[in-house]
């Protein structure tokens, strides 16, 4: 399903995980569908409220979670700098999706990174 929000479509998900070499595209490219996914499932079930949205963000922080192993696997991790990024895309689609209430770290509680 394409993403239909204008503003989503156009954002350069993980832009700075992309920028540096220390993130290997093609786990960085993994977590970017992560992210993809969940604004695809965010248009399909149109959650009505906060927890809704956090049932779905939460879901994604936990693929996110499991993402860590491969990035040790391909000598990086999920560290300051990216931990900084995904959270920070998180709150854009927040933000995009309407949910302007929606708190950051709560967006993304279950993260083990």
């Amino acid at each position: 399903m394409p993403i239909s929000n204008p503003r989503v479509a156009g954002h350069p998900f993980l832009e700075g995980l992309y920028e540096d070499g220390y993130f290997p595209d093609h786990v960085v490219d993994k977590g970017r569908a992560i992210l993809l996914a969940l604004c695809e499932r965010i248009e399909a079930e149109r959650p009505a409220g906060l927890a809704a949205l956090y049932r779905l963000t939460h879901a994604a922080t936990e693929e996110f979670n499991a993402l860590e192993a491969e990035f040790e696997a391909a000598g990086s991790e999920i560290e300051t700098v990216a931990r900084e990024e995904i959270g920070g895309d998180f709150w854009f689609v927040a933000q995009a999706y309407g949910f302007g209430d929606a708190d950051a770290e709560d967006l993304i509680a279950p993260r083990e990174w």
